[in-house]
């Protein structure tokens, strides 16, 4: 099947062979016929199948070719899409831009972490399209410098993510200021009882698309789990990388755990950076350029960036520490072995992570090799045959349910992580601070 047979205009067709882009992936040659049709559409896809794309190209179909807005008219937002974070925003955006290039399409990102008034001014000037993030949303509505009252297409992508961050009432507030005509995307990994309820309440009748397993990963990564004590982890990060020098992505738990690990192996002659919830937005789009174009060639990162980011051919993810929730082990890895590319998924544990890798065998359904590093034997040898979740803690019913360390959020701003942070404190019994949302 080639691009041609999905009904797209020739501008389009046009930018997607600027990309040297020429079949279309499982998740596009489903989605995209079916929009164009007007109907709403739940979609199922691993990370990296090319799903931004299946929303992105119907929706500068519809807006720009089927049905162009009158050059009288007044430039409310016809098409909002919501996304969980501001990386998966200003990915979002690049796609828009880059497919709607030769059909003159006008976009706006709004998120957190930056000032609102350049978006305030974007929006006075005009746009066709609002890329956001719920809390920075919701500011703007509350502020009446966002007018929602024209949106035709309404896209929720990444929906679990979004609920698992404890975004539903923000999402729901926001559903509601919508038209109730209107045309919903859903894209989700996977589909909770939680995304079904949302749908039944918001979409019609929608068609559901399902074209991998949910939590299933690409089968052109290989995952390899190295045995370690936990105090000989940098030292045996610093030997992976010596040994190999593509570019990585590491992942750690904490924020501090991040940068104090980025700034051991910027000392030990690697170019690493560091990006987390506690960086500004400039720091953190700085880091990603350079990561992107090479000037840094590690970038160790919180759960903040295991979904959203596409960075071509990224040959390796090492997980530093395990992620506390199986499914984040998915959603970290999916950064390599994109579009049909080989990848590798390294993973760093010790003793007290035995229980988190028992989490993400059972999850995958798959055994992962387990091959100790010459020098680096650990004192006591994983045990894979006991209870998972790395210790006892009381069960979750769901991912989005999972008690999860370090919300990933600016510190002072509020910001699009607020809403976590107050479900995570009300799970442990805390009284939620006002934030918000």
């Amino acid at each position: 099947m080639s691009f041609d047979t999905l009904g797209l205009s020739p501008a389009l067709l046009r930018a997607i062979a600027d990309q040297q882009y020429t079949e279309p992936t499982p998740v596009q040659a489903a989605a995209v016929p079916v929009v164009l049709a007007g109907r709403d559409v739940m979609a199922g896809a691993q990370t990296g199948t090319g799903k931004t794309a299946a929303f992105t190209l119907p929706l500068l179909e519809q807006l720009y070719v089927r049905n162009p807005r009158a050059a009288a008219a007044t430039r409310k937002p016809r098409a909002l899409i919501l996304t969980p974070t501001r990386e998966l925003a200003a990915q979002v955006q690049e796609s828009v831009r880059t497919y709607g290039k030769h059909v003159g399409a006008k976009s706006v990102t709004i998120f957190g972490g930056v000032g609102m008034n350049p978006q305030i001014d974007a929006l006075r000037r005009g746009v066709d399209i609002v890329v956001a993030t719920p809390g920075r949303l919701i500011d703007h509505m509350q502020q009446r410098t966002v007018d929602l009252s024209a949106i035709e297409v309404l896209v929720l992508d990444e929906a679990d993510r979004m609920l698992d961050m404890g975004f539903l009432p923000s999402m729901k507030r926001v559903l509601s200021a919508l038209p109730t005509r209107r045309q919903t995307l859903l894209f989700s990994a996977t589909f909770s009882a939680e995304i079904k309820a949302l749908a039944a309440q918001f979409m019609r009748e929608p068609e559901e698309i399902q074209v991998a397993k949910p939590n299933s990963v690409a089968t052109t990564v290989t995952h390899r789990v190295h045995p370690v004590d936990a105090e000989a982890k940098r030292d045996l990060l610093l030997h992976l990388l010596g040994a190999d020098a593509r570019q990585t992505l590491v992942f750690c738990r904490t924020k501090h755990g991040s940068d104090k690990l980025a700034k051991q192996l910027d000392k030990a002659g690697l170019r690493a950076a560091a990006i987390h919830g506690n960086k500004s937005q400039n720091q953190r789009t700085r880091a990603l350029a350079e990561f992107k174009n090479g000037k840094v060639g590690i970038l160790v990162a919180t759960d903040i960036a295991a979904r959203g980011l596409d960075i071509d051919q990224l040959p390796r993810v090492i997980n530093f520490d395990l992620p506390m929730v199986a499914e984040d082990y998915v959603h970290r890895i999916g950064r390599t072995g994109r579009a049909g590319a080989e990848g590798l998924a390294v993973s760093l544990v010790s003793h007290a992570e035995e229980g988190l890798l028992r989490d993400i065998r059972k999850l995958l359904k798959q055994d992962i090799a387990i091959e100790a590093v010459s020098g680096f034997e650990p004192a006591r040898a994983l045990r894979l045959d006991g209870p998972g979740g790395g210790g006892p803690r009381p069960p979750a019913r769901n991912a989005a349910q999972a008690r999860r360390p370090h919300a990933q959020q600016p510190r002072g701003n509020g910001g699009e992580h607020a809403a976590g942070n107050q479900k995570r404190r009300r799970r442990r019994g805390g009284r939620p601070a006002t934030a918000r949302t």
